[in-house]
């Protein structure tokens, strides 16, 4: 169990909307095109662009598609049957494009490191002896479980509930716990941090997998059980069998008591403060302060007792029942289960037998790959886990020239611009929470590229010939890094991502956007292609993540990224109601037989991906400073801004991982995050002439419409 501060982080996403069959809205509500492109002045296509002449494949669309009947296959349908997910991904698209990129830079970063030999600086040598310490599987091999026997000695011989909870809190030993505890801001109070505590112990990916009867969730059930037993077998250990069903039963309670995914995303709910002597009183039958103490916590400033030190507790009617069935449970079930725990997740850090068995579940069984990532690039993923600003300072200085951000921070300047415009413009909303929203836009913190102050990995001890004690080690100097802050003051130059990952987030408690370098390029920013494909692209990431400071849960926060309402009755009542109607529309999606999306788990994401859209649209029509779009290749501004929001979401994967986000991902299947936000505003009607007998047709009247 690696513990990790707790951020409030938001993937980029793009939205989703409902179209219910069979209804076909009169003509009469039918949007009013656009001005006609051939009025429009003709551009000579710029040659330059990362993708296409000016940014988007047009080879890649399928026009045989009305774009009112399926937007994401008119954009993209050549595209989808002609790609491919490699053996080795369980995805493929814009998003893994990028991440095999940053991936391969990062793999020219190693071996310049690795040839260096002499003159390495602290971090570059740190870096090189956990690549070795990762690709050198001879040693590994050779080692066997001696790495890991004085741990598992220790499991074995567990004795007593206190030794249990003790080892559920182990930092180092990182096995499994009924509870995930980790260290982040204060929700009510962003200045300070907090320990969070929330529910855990599964080993499927979501109580659901445990609870459905969808076939192919029955499925890899089955080869969960095969896989516990099995990983018993590949150590040795007798009764394999007979230990897995115990553990799998153990789990299956477990799962009964976990909260359902999509209410351990509603923050008030999942803000529930205690002190450790209160919540042993709550929470009676698991030993709070031996767990606690075993992490390094203490007693808080001017007290003497750990029970007095305050901690956040989430999904709060759960914790009684898990400490109840902690407390029933023999020790000797315990044992079986922190041992398989152990195992199978240190898997990469021991002998090939247990990271063959783990791909084979958690790979093929779960996702359908067929291949396991090669070594050498699962080193590039490890060393991004231990180290990641540390090659993130190597690869911005490579990859991310300054001209990059200062565009960057301009599409960002004029995002934030429209934003506070929509607001103010926004009729449903009364003077009081106008001049909050208001507040909130002008005071949101912008992070582009890299952080202006780089992590310090001197503590982080690295052995090239320990690859079991490296991980443990960097677990211990990640808890540490958080554990020493505990009464401080909150550092808000953090980042929650390293430059070279490809993904972008909100913090609520910081009221900042975040967008990491290696988002930064084509398809979702090309400062060679057109503006209208820029803003349809990063503009729409930009608007996506000043979206969340205002989606239902984004919304709870003010200015200064408190927890606390700043609405009024009625408007909150309207947002709700806009918000309720959008949640009911991706309902309806179903990209696997038997299978729905969500609406209420993918909600925040689902507003930030329609009000970013929106947001991003206007502000392109905002840049073009009162002229009309010039058209390019017959399409008009409007077309290829639409078109390149399309091209970034490109997105196909195995039926596994589609079955697994369905379940615990909180953004909706990226064909309806294509289709949904596009057929809730009115520019792509117009954009595309959208008539009432194209399936993702919308009445004016049932368009949601936030921002």
């Amino acid at each position: 169990m690696r513990m990790v501060a707790v951020m409030m982080l938001a993937s980029v996403a793009a939205g989703c909307s409902l179209f219910s069959p069979g209804e076909k809205p009169p003509v009469t509500n039918q949007a009013k095109p656009e001005p006609q492109a051939a009025k429009a002045p003709v551009v000579a296509p710029a040659t330059h662009a990362a993708i296409g002449q000016w940014g988007v494949d047009l080879t890649g669309m399928d026009k045989s598609v009305r774009p009112g009947d399926d937007f994401n296959r008119f954009a993209s349908g050549a595209w989808y049957d002609a790609a491919t997910v490699p053996s080795d991904r369980p995805s493929t698209g814009a998003f893994s494009d990028l991440d095999i990129l940053s991936e391969t830079r990062t793999q020219d970063i190693i071996k310049q490191v690795q040839d260096k030999n002499a003159g390495l600086s602290p971090v570059e040598t740190k870096i090189r002896d956990l690549y070795r310490s990762y690709v050198d599987t001879d040693r590994v091999e050779k080692a066997n479980l001696q790495p890991a026997q004085k741990d598992l000695d220790k499991i074995n011989g567990l004795k007593s509930y206190d030794d249990v909870a003790r080892t559920m809190a182990s930092v180092p030993m990182g096995t499994a716990s009924i509870f995930n505890t980790g260290i982040g801001v204060d929700d009510k109070n962003p200045d300070a941090y907090a320990i969070f505590v929330g529910q855990s112990g599964l080993g499927l990916p979501d109580r659901d997998y445990y609870l459905s009867n969808e076939a192919g969730i029955v499925k890899a059930r089955a080869a969960y059980k095969d896989y516990v037993a099995q990983v018993f077998d590949l150590a040795g250990l007798p009764g394999g069998k007979d230990k897995a069903a115990r553990i799998y039963a153990l789990e299956a309670a477990i799962a009964k008591l976990h909260w359902p995914r999509d209410q351990t995303r509603e923050a008030e709910k999942i803000y529930n403060p205690y002190t450790i002597a209160q919540l042993a009183k709550f929470a009676p039958k698991f030993p709070w302060e031996t767990y606690f103490a075993e992490m390094g916590i203490t007693a808080p400033p001017g007290k003497t007792k750990l029970g007095d030190r305050r901690v956040i507790i989430a999904e709060k009617s759960a914790f009684p029942k898990l400490a109840e069935l902690f407390a029933k449970t023999p020790i000797a079930t315990w044992r079986d289960y922190l041992t398989f725990h152990y195992l199978s997740d240190h898997a990469a850090f021991l002998p090939k037998r247990f990271d063959d068995a783990n791909f084979a579940f958690f790979g093929t069984a779960l996702t359908g790959r067929e291949a396991q990532l090669a070594r050498d690039k699962r080193g590039v993923r490890f060393l991004d886990a231990e180290i990641g600003e540390g090659v993130g300072q190597i690869y911005v200085s490579q990859y991310f020239p300054p001209e990059s951000k200062a565009k960057a921070q301009a599409l960002v300047a004029n995002l934030l611009k429209v934003y506070g415009q929509r607001i103010q413009s926004a009729d449903w909303m009364t003077p009081a929470t106008r001049d909050k929203a208001l507040e909130k836009v002008q005071s949101m913190v912008v992070k582009i590229g890299y952080p202006d102050k780089w992590r310090d990995y001197s503590a982080l001890d690295v052995k090239a010939d320990d690859l079991l004690g490296n991980d443990q080690r960097g677990a211990v100097f990640e808890w540490n890094h958080d554990l020493k802050r505990l009464d401080d003051k909150v550092d808000r130059a953090e980042w929650g991502m390293t430059p070279q990952t490809v993904n972008a987030y909100y913090n609520p408690s910081n009221n900042e956007i975040v967008f990491p370098a290696a988002i930064l390029q084509a398809p979702f920013f090309d400062p060679n292609a057109d503006d209208a494909v820029n803003y349809g692209g990063i503009g729409a990431v930009i608007g996506h993540e000043i979206s969340h400071a205002f989606d239902d849960q984004g919304s709870k926060y003010d200015a200064k990224g408190v927890l606390q309402n700043w609405w009024t009755p009625a408007d909150r009542k309207a947002f709700d109601a806009q918000t309720a109607a959008l949640s009911s529309q991706y309902d309806t999606y179903s990209p696997i037989e038997n299978m729905h999306v969500n609406g209420k788990l993918t909600l925040g994401e689902n507003i930030a991906d329609l009000s970013g859209l929106t947001i991003a649209n206007a502000a392109y029509h905002l840049s073009l400073n009162g002229k009309q779009a010039p058209v390019i290749d017959g399409y008009t501004g409007d077309q290829r801004f639409f078109l390149g929001f399309g091209q970034v979401w490109r997105y196909k994967s195995r039926e596994g991982m589609t079955r697994q986000r369905l379940l615990t991902d909180p953004h909706s299947p990226a064909q309806f995050r294509v289709d949904g936000s596009t057929r809730n505003i009115d520019a792509w009607y117009g954009a595309w002439n959208v008539t009432p007998d194209q399936k993702y047709y919308l009445a004016p009247d049932k368009r949601v419409k936030l921002w």
